[in-house]
């Protein structure tokens, strides 16, 4: 079969183009999850399918394409939590003022976000080490105004003595959570959704739960000091992510943002 590249049109381009956009976008919701192999999985399992008919291989054609079909029912319940979070992105996303375009090919000041990032490091290691209780929230993609409204509006640039002003323990800031976007703090006194996931170990108390909780239900990023032991825990989709030192959760921190 001959294939005319001319045949090809501006509506042709623009499909390709928008499937390419939400694949990226599903990618990035289950990237650092288990639920990235089972998306990989199902690629796989979609291209065999359509390598199978195009190869006229009738009978593993129908067997692939009806394990496609019957599985779309277990795919809404092993990813619920994923699909809310597409739903939610495509829903409250404003592209405008959060620069999606520019950041998907890294056009913003890294070394400004190096900066902020490297204040923010700076404060939760000294909360840590004064046994401070800390929760920031990191905006990314969903907003957060459904949480932003519990709180106080701020507009403050982010830096170390900031950070250890709000969460000194007799400020009136220090209870809740603080809401960053970019290099603002955008929130303080944040009263964030509590998960009532049986998962979470009992040692870890509210705080944690509403790290928890705020990143099950948006996109989010949350890292909380713990104010019985100052441990420094980093939540992303609703888990404690996994890092070794300062350094090394300052590029995870970085790396997720971008």
């Amino acid at each position: 079969m001959k294939f005319d590249f001319l045949e090809i049109g501006i509506l042709d381009i623009l499909d390709i183009v928008l499937v390419a956009i939400m694949l990226y976008y599903l990618y990035k919701l289950v990237r650092g999850s288990a639920a990235i192999n089972i998306f990989i999985g199902i690629v796989i399992i979609y291209l065999l399918g359509k390598l199978t008919a195009l190869l006229n291989m009738e009978m593993l054609s129908s067997v692939l394409g009806e394990f496609i079909g019957v599985g779309m029912i277990a795919l809404v319940v092993v990813f619920q939590q994923e699909i809310r979070k597409f739903l939610l992105m495509l829903g409250s996303t404003n592209l405008t003022s959060k620069n999606i375009f520019l950041k998907s090919f890294n056009l913003n000041d890294t070394e400004n976000d190096s900066k902020y990032l490297s204040e923010i490091i700076k404060a939760v290691k000294d909360l840590s080490k004064k046994r401070t209780g800390a929760l920031m929230v990191f905006q990314r993609n969903t907003q957060l105004d459904f949480v932003k409204d519990s709180g106080d509006e701020m507009d403050i640039l982010i830096n170390k003595p900031i950070l250890q002003s709000i969460f000194f323990k007799n400020s009136t800031l220090h209870d809740g959570a603080i809401i960053i976007e970019g290099n603002k703090i955008t929130a303080t006194r944040v009263i964030l959704p509590v998960s009532n996931s049986r998962e979470i170990p009992l040692r870890f108390g509210l705080r944690h739960r509403a790290a928890v909780g705020i990143t099950e239900k948006t996109d989010a990023l949350a890292i909380v000091v713990s104010e019985e032991n100052g441990q420094v825990s980093y939540l992303k989709n609703g888990e404690f992510a996994i890092y070794d030192n300062y350094d090394d959760l300052m590029k995870k921190l970085k790396a997720d943002l971008q």
